[in-house]
């Protein structure tokens, strides 16, 4: 019974860091033309408690991606420089899309997971109910 209550807790630990990544992805997307916004990457770090790895993750510190800026030229555009230029966002968009199909995919795979666990859990329940 605390192998299957372990898992759920491995599953939770998954779908909530990758909500936490979309959540990332859904704020580069959103800010992909806004002039100066530099890229965010999450890493993921192990949960240990008491100097044991738990198996379980956690979201790591956020960072800005510090690739170059794209350079647009808009002469009109209220922050150009002198030459007409102004710096606009590193985010790409084919990175951000396959980030998040990647991030809802592990979120579907770890919810099957916690899904089957809780079933498991709940057969074994009854069973010990006879």
């Amino acid at each position: 019974m605390a192998d299957l209550t372990k898992i759920l807790g491995l599953a939770a630990s998954g779908m909530q860091t990758q909500g936490t990544r979309l959540r990332h992805v859904s704020e580069n997307l959103a800010n992909a033309d806004t002039p100066g916004y530099r890229r965010k990457a999450m890493t993921f770090e192990q949960v240990v408690v008491a100097g044991q790895n738990t198996g379980q993750v956690k979201p790591g510190p956020v960072t800005l991606d510090q690739t170059e800026l794209k350079r647009i030229y808009d002469p009109a555009h209220p922050m150009a420089d002198d030459t007409g230029h102004y710096d606009g966002s590193n985010v790409d968009l084919v990175v951000e899309i396959a980030d998040a199909r990647e991030a809802q995919r592990s979120y579907e795979a770890n919810l099957k997971v916690f899904d089957q666990a809780r079933q498991m859990t709940s057969g074994l329940l009854d069973l010990l109910r006879r």
